[in-house]
């Protein structure tokens, strides 16, 4: 220590002993009582704090090697105590996710799990099938606003910026790098330009490299209708989405430089679809959209609201802002379940049950014993196949018409608007189905299928052949004996329908 410090000390000691002599005595009680020695020992552990920040103080300033990483960034020094206070990256947060059946699952979860680990998470709990097409969603019921967060999103930072009535909703989105595999049904050709050059299209084969390289000015344009802030009036103005942000022209159709009025910027802001424009903003159509700061109070004042002409351009510009705002990242998320996949199709296999791999068993004597004459077996195949046949004709409750109540795809009685909703939160990509019951006739069934971004209806009509019942799509063309059978027929072939069966919608209960 040096001569000043010992000085301070001694006399920091002399002021405590003093005031422990006077307390006690004042209070009648004797140096040895339980009080002074309490006091006592406080104030020595004052005095040891006051010396460290004596100590400190003494310290000479550390000059800053890396002055444009402090706050402030004209700070050339670094003072002792500057320095903030680490984050705990290892702290454990509490976050709820519910279901579409508004049953919620609290899960604890680590500061840095990305959307993708926690989706990861809810499909091993919740035992269904990993495919990749997942995804959390932050929902705003007040605002009718909601958007699916990237997979490399940090949950915990998109919880902090949420407002206590919004939620984290965890369904099925087969839309979210669909672009990457069809981009031409995505980005129409009339909506994409070179941002300087109004006549030059992007080729095609080029599309998606232009918009993950940031050397080069690809841009969305075409008419919006804008809400007019503090208004409830829509306007139709011609728009330019660009990597520096969103803008409209203040004459007609014009890209010059002068005419052109930032709107919304893309770092600061995330994208939403307004699920309930026409009834809460008056909105034109049903294709709304909204361009939303990150660090907003959530108030209906800060939003952009916009609204497309049809469902397809809604996708463009809502896909383009993507690509704009995160670029390689997205590619990125979309290649690592394949990269996953290349690396466990390097380990074997595990051994799979085919029809191959079983063998005809014969359990009519005390000790069952396999059959290993083909002539036989097959004899004994349609024997068992006969005695289905005939059990199941005289049960007057026939297991075809309720086999398929336990199949993902199959959603009971919901009405057609409820269809198409499940539909558009799901991706509205090619393929993309589910079935119900029929609403006009109760022993008929609906497939709902999406093709093109368009919804399309077919129903499944029951029809009676030597007293026993099928069912069948194209007025008894194809006949199958449940709907089981019709779903795996149309997903390998397309028949009279415009596309093959790929998606099925799926609800799953947390």
């Amino acid at each position: 220590h040096t001569h000043t410090d010992a000085q301070a000390l001694k006399f920091l000691l002399f002021k405590a002993d003093l005031w422990i002599t006077l307390f006690s005595c004042s209070d009648g009680m004797t140096s040895k009582g339980l009080f002074p020695f309490e006091l006592a020992g406080f104030y020595k552990e004052t005095v040891l704090i006051e010396k460290e920040q004596l100590r400190t103080s003494s310290l000479p300033a550390i000059p800053n090697p890396f002055p444009e990483l402090c706050s402030p960034a004209s700070s050339p020094v670094l003072s002792p105590g500057s320095l903030p206070p680490g984050e705990p990256s290892t702290g454990k947060y509490i976050v709820k996710i519910f279901s579409e059946d508004g049953m919620g699952k609290v899960v604890e979860i680590p500061a840095d799990m990305t959307a993708r680990d926690l989706c990861q998470l809810l499909v091993y709990k919740s035992h269904c099938v990993d495919n990749n097409s997942w995804a959390l969603v932050e929902h705003h019921p007040l605002l009718g606003l909601e958007r699916c967060l990237e997979d490399h999103e940090l949950v915990v930072q998109v919880q902090a910026s949420m407002n206590s009535d919004s939620r984290f909703l965890f369904r099925k989105n087969y839309a979210k790098y669909e672009f990457f595999r069809n981009p031409l049904t995505f980005f129409p050709e009339h909506m994409v330009a070179w941002c300087q050059e109004t006549n030059r299209p992007i080729p095609p084969s080029q599309l998606l490299q232009n918009f993950l390289a940031t050397s080069s000015c690809p841009e969305i344009q075409g008419y919006l209708y804008v809400k007019e802030m503090g208004r409830k009036s829509w306007k139709k103005i011609y728009m330019f989405l660009r990597r520096s942000g969103l803008y409209c022209s203040t004459k007609g159709t014009s890209k010059e430089p002068r005419h052109l009025q930032l709107l919304a910027d893309l770092e600061d802001s995330n994208i939403f679809t307004v699920i309930t424009g026409k009834k809460q903003h008056g909105a034109p159509t049903d294709y709304g959209f909204c361009i939303k700061p990150n660090k907003g109070r959530g108030e209906l004042k800060e939003l952009r609201l916009l609204c497309a002409e049809d469902e397809q351009g809604r996708t463009c510009w809502m896909t383009a802002f993507r690509l704009f705002k995160y670029g390689i990242v997205l590619y990125q998320n979309f290649k690592i379940p394949q990269q996953r996949k290349t690396l466990i199709s390097h380990f074997p296999a595990p051994r799979s049950v085919s029809e191959n791999s079983l063998v005809a068993m014969d359990f009519s004597g005390r000790i069952g014993r396999v059959i290993d004459n083909p002539v036989e077996a097959q004899s004994a195949a349609m024997e068992e196949g006969h005695a289905w046949r005939t059990l199941k004709l005289q049960c007057a409750f026939s297991p075809s018409a309720v086999i398929h109540i336990a199949q993902l795809w199959f959603h009971g009685r919901i009405s057609r608007e409820e269809s198409h909703r499940i539909i558009h939160q799901q991706g509205q990509v090619d393929g993309l189905f589910l079935l119900r019951v029929s609403q006009s006739n109760p022993k008929a069934f609906v497939l709902t299928l999406c093709h093109h971004q368009k919804i399309k209806h077919f129903q499944i009509l029951p029809c009676e052949e030597d007293g026993q019942v099928f069912f069948s799509l194209d007025d008894g063309a194809t006949k199958f004996t449940d709907l089981i059978q019709l779903v795996e027929f149309y997903q390998l072939n397309r028949g009279v329908l415009p596309c093959k069966l790929k998606h099925p919608c799926t609800v799953v209960a947390l």
